[in-house]
């Protein structure tokens, strides 16, 4: 869907990188998130691989407000992981020392690095939503997950309400949940505040992003947790409903 309204003429009109300067920007940008992210353990090489690879996509189509965006992303959920550290390698849910590895990077990015290059070969902004969506619901999901196994050793499976381990596929917390919201509505605030999207829009990728959320929460209890799915595919499936549901609400607000 071709969305072009008048109200919408400071958005970046796609492939940022449109000249040496801008693409040089863009390549030493990109080479520093990878190598900072592998130096303070964020991620693995492959990993760090992965994030350069998304990383470039973001900023060379949508320019340095979808790297901003990722970068809030980043440090948010850098923070969470390593929020209760000792209650998570107690329960066996702490993240690898290491960092994420590619798959685990792609799986929570890819889709937001999709939507980025469709934008820039197309021009439609409606991209540029659906990438803020998939970037909010990756965030949402990682903080909720983080910061419920921090604040507590048990969770309610979000199908039956029954109480579980926390950790468990499709469990939830009110404190993950709530600090899920707030990483949501932080990744789209930055989103807007960067001119990626209108200021009427914000709600949209927030909202997206919570609804991606829970629905990979039903994922991980309905599929993940009988092992039909990996949690990989769990996490790119919840960014992917995010996008939909994102640009499912546009006709309304055109």
């Amino acid at each position: 869907m071709q969305l072009n309204p008048l109200h919408l003429t400071q958005i970046p009109k796609g492939w940022w990188a449109d000249t040496p300067l801008r693409f040089g920007v863009v390549l030493g940008v990109t080479v520093a998130f990878a190598a900072l992210g592998h130096a303070i353990r964020g991620v693995t090489r492959s990993g760090a691989t992965a994030g350069a690879i998304v990383c470039f996509a973001l900023f060379a189509s949508a320019g340095p407000g979808a790297f901003a965006a990722l970068l809030s992303l980043f440090v948010i959920t850098w923070v969470a992981t390593r929020l209760g550290r000792a209650r998570k390698q107690r329960l066996g849910t702490a993240e690898r020392g290491e960092g994420r590895r590619a798959s685990q990077v792609l799986a929570n990015l890819g889709m937001a690095a999709l939507c980025a290059a469709l934008f820039a070969a197309r021009g439609d902004a409606s991209f540029l939503l659906a990438m803020a969506a998939a970037l909010s619901e990756a965030a949402a999901d990682t903080v909720s997950s983080e910061c419920g196994q921090a604040s507590s050793d048990t969770a309610r499976l979000i199908t039956t309400f029954a109480r579980v381990p926390a950790g468990t596929d499709g469990g939830v917390t009110l404190v993950g949940t709530l600090a899920g919201v707030g990483a949501a509505a932080l990744v789209s605030l930055v989103c807007v505040l960067m001119g990626l999207l209108p200021a009427g829009w914000l709600w949209i990728p927030a909202a997206s992003g919570l609804l991606g959320m829970l629905a990979d929460s039903y994922l991980g209890a309905w599929f993940e947790q009988p092992g039909w799915l990996g949690n990989d595919a769990v996490n790119f499936i919840g960014t992917v409903v995010a996008a939909a549901i994102a640009t499912s609400w546009l006709p309304l607000i055109r």
